[in-house]
């Protein structure tokens, strides 16, 4: 495991990596290069929308499902067709969503025949081809397939609750909003917590379904440090700007990843 980490960073320092015959040892050249790239901050600004955007879209879905599956107002029959329905995204994988939700926008799909039909637009967007919509459409794209991850997490999570505390409130009073913020809230804060950080390192690092999708465009619309690095390793062929963006990406993962190892170990 280290040593592909190891020899990105030795890459990051040099120049003329894997394309030269004589690669030269450049220091922070390649570092303050990236940073000097105007590309690399719509890059960074991309990520952090698509992240949070995505974040919280997921919590918050995630969240509605699951107390839905688990309301006793649902039957065991449509609580079971629910959950089949609910998870299907999650199911399917990121290469078949991609194509999938490209023939739904796509001009001529059944997306813009809804919205024309009820005059929303004029039935032609081209929403993942034009910039002002593309970076929306991603992220909805990318909401449609992660949420069942948080809905069946918590969904786990609400079924463990003792159902005495509820039924203690509701002897003291407390209606239905007091139950939900003073015992169901602070029962799943712990799973809450792990689960945004895990989100925020997957969805921050999400290539696969942007490449496949925009990649990375219309004019950079779409750009982000997955894509940024992808595109100066394997279209520009310069690996050592790309290790360098890729040392970056690191350096930030990690910081993600110390408070969610924080928090586990507070947790245990």
């Amino acid at each position: 495991m280290a040593t592909p980490i190891i020899m990105v960073v030795w890459y990051s320092f040099m120049d003329g990596v894997i394309t030269s015959d004589n690669p030269a040892f450049v220091g922070f050249d390649n570092y303050l290069e990236v940073l000097a790239n105007p590309v690399f901050y719509t890059a960074v600004r991309n990520t952090f929308v698509f992240t949070g955007i995505s974040v919280v879209a997921h919590f918050t879905i995630g969240l509605a499902f699951a107390l839905m599956l688990n309301s006793p107002l649902l039957g065991d029959r449509t609580k079971g067709l629910f959950r089949a329905l609910y998870v299907l995204p999650w199911l399917f994988t990121v290469a078949i969503v991609a194509v999938l939700w490209r023939l739904l926008l796509n001009p001529n799909g059944v997306v813009n025949y809804i919205f024309g039909s009820l005059g929303l637009t004029d039935g032609q967007t081209e929403w993942l081809a034009n910039p002002s919509s593309a970076l929306l459409a991603v992220t909805f794209i990318n909401i449609w397939a992660g949420y069942p991850f948080f809905m069946i997490s918590l969904l786990a999570g609400l079924q463990g609750i003792p159902r005495d505390l509820y039924e203690a409130a509701r002897v003291d009073g407390a209606g239905a909003w007091q139950q939900f913020r003073n015992i169901t809230i602070p029962q799943l804060r712990p799973i809450i917590i792990s689960m945004a950080l895990l989100d925020l390192i997957w969805t921050s690092q999400q290539f696969p379904l942007i490449w496949m999708t925009t990649g990375g465009g219309p004019i950079n619309a779409t750009e982000v440090l997955s894509t940024f690095t992808y595109k100066l390793a394997f279209t520009s062929y310069d690996f050592s700007l790309a290790s360098a963006a890729a040392v970056i990406v690191l350096l930030l993962s990690m910081v993600l990843a110390f408070f969610y190892v924080r928090h586990q170990k507070g947790r245990d």
